[in-house]
């Protein structure tokens, strides 16, 4: 049965299953384009009460088992599983959602999706509705799809599809889930007292950059954080915001606007906000591990987030200045980055690979060996534990390469003599 926006139909009534498929279809107009389904727990309010009611790609099972999300099979995107003998009796709605992956940042729209579809499939496999939507949607990038929802003791489905501009983060606000800030003062306070470190880094850049003459360079400096699924425990004990940290004074010393531009990925990226001396402070948690916006803990896949990089330094700010890019990598990376990186030869990016973990690192281990490049401009080091090497070791160890790079790009007239 095809269902018509704002049509109700039974669902548990007459029936007797205690799960359901919701299984979502659509073709993105943009290969770059990334599609994500979602659920909010709701209760009587219409409110998600708890963040672990929201159940997408970053938190995929509640922990009861009521409600799971994962990849579709079938030549279909994604699936949400529904159990209703495990579905608390404090949730009385399930929202069921599709947003574009950060749309306003990369001009992708809804009008730019077609296909839109959600079936209802129960455990047998039989499609109990369908619902195709979209049609009429513009410069939208999420979409309430459609509500499961209690009535006299059964289970209802209300065919919504409502658009919202903001993507994820509107539709969480209207859901009812906030982030919690800290009190500004007790923020600024901590901050204050964590700035030494800041410094004490800052004079252990400058006696590498003495040692390694590179004193009077200039250089933008990025920074790219794998955020796949064997990355959680780091970025949740600290080890990711102490890099961000120990990074940032490079970037201090090379950059004249003292600021670190930062990337995460995992199968998409997030470009984040660039981080100074005085936003630093927790910068992981508000910026990554706070935001729902963000694609977190997934697989790898470095392309999209590098020819981000490259559209970021050569595009949006073609100047010419040299770019000093660390990329830290926990898993081995994709082999067709080979390609992105013999082709950024001849662009003022330096990538400074840094492997963690005990990983093989089969492809990037090959980088100084690879043919076809105008200069060599990529370079891998394997630090098995990040956190236990010292920041002497750590800056002697990224700056090594660099110097060499730059004299080439010289000749080679890649950036300013």
């Amino acid at each position: 049965m095809n269902l018509l926006k704002g049509q109700k139909a039974d669902v548990t009534k007459g029936r007797t299953f205690s799960s359901l498929s919701l299984r979502f279809g659509w073709t993105a107009g943009v290969t770059s384009m990334s599609i994500d389904a979602a659920a909010f727990l709701l209760s009587a309010g219409g409110k998600c009460e708890r963040d672990e009611h929201f159940i997408f790609y970053g938190n995929p099972a509640a922990r009861d088992g009521s409600v799971a999300h994962s990849a579709a099979d079938n030549g279909e995107q994604e699936v949400i599983q529904v159990s209703f003998s495990r579905m608390p009796e404090s949730i009385e709605k399930i929202a069921f959602t599709v947003t574009i992956h950060e749309g306003e940042q990369l001009g992708h729209y809804m009008k730019d999706v077609t296909g839109l579809y959600v079936r209802l499939v129960d455990p047998s496999g039989v499609e109990l509705f369908r619902y195709e939507y979209g049609a009429e949607f513009s410069n939208e990038t999420a979409v309430v799809v459609g509500e499961l929802y209690r009535y006299n003791g059964e289970w209802k489905f209300n065919a919504v599809g409502s658009g919202f501009f903001g993507g994820l983060a509107a539709l969480c606000t209207n859901f009812g889930l906030e982030v919690e800030e800290e009190p500004a003062e007790a923020a600024a306070a901590v901050e204050e007292a964590v700035l030494p470190v800041i410094d004490l880094r800052k004079k252990m850049v400058q006696m590498t950059l003495e040692k390694k003459k590179l004193t009077n360079v200039t250089a933008k400096v990025g920074i790219v954080l794998d955020i796949t699924g064997s990355m959680q425990s780091l970025y949740k004990n600290g080890t990711v915001q102490e890099v961000v940290e120990r990074i940032l004074a490079v970037a201090c010393k090379f950059d004249d606007n003292a600021t670190l531009d930062v990337w995460v990925y995992d199968t998409h990226f997030s470009r984040l906000p660039s981080v100074t001396e005085k936003d630093f402070y927790q910068y992981v948690q508000r910026h990554i591990l706070n935001n729902n916006a963000i694609h977190k803990f997934g697989r790898n896949n470095e392309l999209p987030v590098m020819e981000d990089v490259i559209r970021k330094y050569t595009v949006e700010e073609d100047d010419g200045t040299p770019v000093f890019i660390i990329f830290i990598n926990d898993g081995g990376v994709v082999k067709p980055i080979k390609k992105v990186i013999t082709a950024s030869s001849v662009l003022p990016i330096f990538w400074q690979f840094v492997g963690i973990g005990n990983s093989d690192f089969e492809v990037l281990k090959k980088l100084d060996t690879m043919e076809g490049r105008l200069v060599d401009n990529a370079n891998f080091i394997h630090l098995d534990d990040i956190a236990a090497v010292s920041d002497e070791s750590l800056y002697d160890q990224l700056l090594n390469e660099f110097p060499n790079w730059l004299k080439a790009a010289k000749e080679k007239r890649i950036i300013r003599p």
